[in-house]
């Protein structure tokens, strides 16, 4: 049976490799909005807070990463990554106007590899090709620490529980 998440109420399928708690989380690299190319999951020297987001040209996903720029970024000894279908061209504009400064937005937009590593692709209906909203905190060893399929592509995630997360895996 396919993993699901909700549009609207309606039911969506999604595509990729199932990533949840203790997993160890997929590499993959892709350019932010300078076209470099910046390698996320797996081990690094600081905790990561991965948020999936289908287009930052949402008000939805916009509000999402303004919250986060505002809040994750102060965490310590933590990196933030908001990672959306977006061209590298639209988010930077986006980041530009939006004051985000304390995050790195980059762009699945090339092969989506990103979220068919971590399985949000949307498999049908409207947002098709998208990723589903999720956030996943990847500890400093490279394990998933927390994991947040938003229900409800609309919805915004549990914040603070993505934070408390966040905060514990940078502390360890």
């Amino acid at each position: 049976m396919p993993t699901l998440t909700k549009l609207k109420g309606n039911d969506v399928a999604l595509y990729g490799n199932q990533v949840n708690v203790g997993d160890s989380a997929p590499v993959v690299t892709l350019p932010n909005s300078g076209l470099e190319e910046v390698t996320i999951g797996g081990a690094q020297d600081k905790a990561q807070l991965i948020v999936a987001v289908p287009s930052l040209d949402t008000p939805v996903c916009a509000m999402e990463t303004t919250k986060f720029n505002n809040q994750a970024a102060n965490v310590e000894g933590a990196t933030v990554y908001v990672v959306s279908m977006d061209l590298p061209f639209a988010a930077k504009r986006f980041c530009s106007t939006e004051g985000i400064e304390n995050l790195q937005v980059l762009s699945d937009f090339r092969d989506k590899c990103f979220s068919a590593a971590y399985g949000t692709l949307i498999a049908e209906g409207p947002l098709r090709g998208l990723s589903a909203r999720a956030i996943f905190v990847i500890g400093k060893d490279g394990k998933v620490v927390y994991k947040e399929l938003v229900e409800e592509i609309t919805a915004e995630p549990d914040y603070e529980a993505a934070l408390a997360a966040l905060k514990e895996a940078a502390a360890k």
